[in-house]
């Protein structure tokens, strides 16, 4: 069956800011190679300019020890952006380690409640999310939104597992919630990203990869060819996760 080609991906949009879904790390049961260069490689094949990167180590295995690993990573590699993670399985610990993530200037956390078998309505998950709010930390988590958004409610946080069929839970929650952001990476609905956009702001949308455990290019060639102006182009793009790194607050975000 004939194909039509593709619009060509306009100049101005060639390059994205910031990827908010990057891992890398050590995975033994997945053929996969997730060292730091290869990452660091892969996003620059696609355009990608910079990362938030958080360790596999920490996700899967020890999060003190993967924190310092993904600390180290950010050091070494200009553009990448450190990501701390904790065990939500064991909230008494995580309370200090969120606090040695804060002291040390760190501003992101990510939560693995699916990847540690943890359930939404986990008394641990809740306390995790309210620690780490008090230290003023953006928090970053896998899972469905319709299922896991509750022990978010107040916080700024972006779901990285937002998929087209949740589009229009999302805009519901996102309406009341100016502090919860999707990722576009399973946005991949003709029209998933361009509906958030015009509902309640392209400031909800953040470009995310998960490299390097998905494929970098369907992702980002939804983003490139998604029918925002300019404007919400560039917001998506990295403006999203830059704020994060900056002072903004909820009531500015609206």
């Amino acid at each position: 069956m004939f194909r039509p080609p593709l619009p060509p991906v306009p100049v101005e949009r060639q390059e994205i800011d910031l990827d908010a879904d990057v891992l890398f790390g050590a995975i033994p049961s997945l053929d996969v190679d997730a060292s730091l260069d290869a990452v660091t490689d892969e996003l620059q094949r696609h355009g990608i300019r910079g990362g938030l990167i958080c360790s596999l180590r920490g996700a899967l295995f020890d999060a003190c020890s993967g924190n310092d690993e993904m600390r180290k990573a950010s050091e070494q590699e200009h553009g990448l952006v450190p990501v701390g993670t904790v065990d939500i399985r064991d909230a008494l610990t995580a309370e200090t380690e969120i606090g040695r993530l804060a002291a040390a200037g760190v501003r992101l956390l990510r939560l693995f409640p699916v990847e540690q078998w943890v359930e939404p309505d986990s008394p641990g998950l809740q306390h995790v999310v309210d620690v780490a709010v008090e230290h003023g930390l953006v928090l970053l988590t896998s899972g469905d939104v319709s299922r896991f958004w509750r022990p978010f409610s107040g916080a700024r946080v972006c779901f990285l597992d937002v998929h087209a069929y949740r589009v229009a839970d999302f805009v519901v929650l996102a309406r009341r919630e100016p502090g919860f952001v999707a990722s576009t990476r399973m946005l991949v609905g003709p029209d998933s990203i361009e509906r958030i956009a015009g509902e309640v702001g392209a400031h909800h949308l953040a470009y995310g990869s998960r490299a390097p455990l998905h494929d970098v290019m369907p992702s980002a060639l939804r983003l490139r060819m998604a029918a925002l102006n300019d404007e919400e182009w560039r917001q998506v793009a990295g403006g999203t996760a830059s704020r994060w790194l900056g002072t903004a607050h909820l009531e500015d975000e609206k």
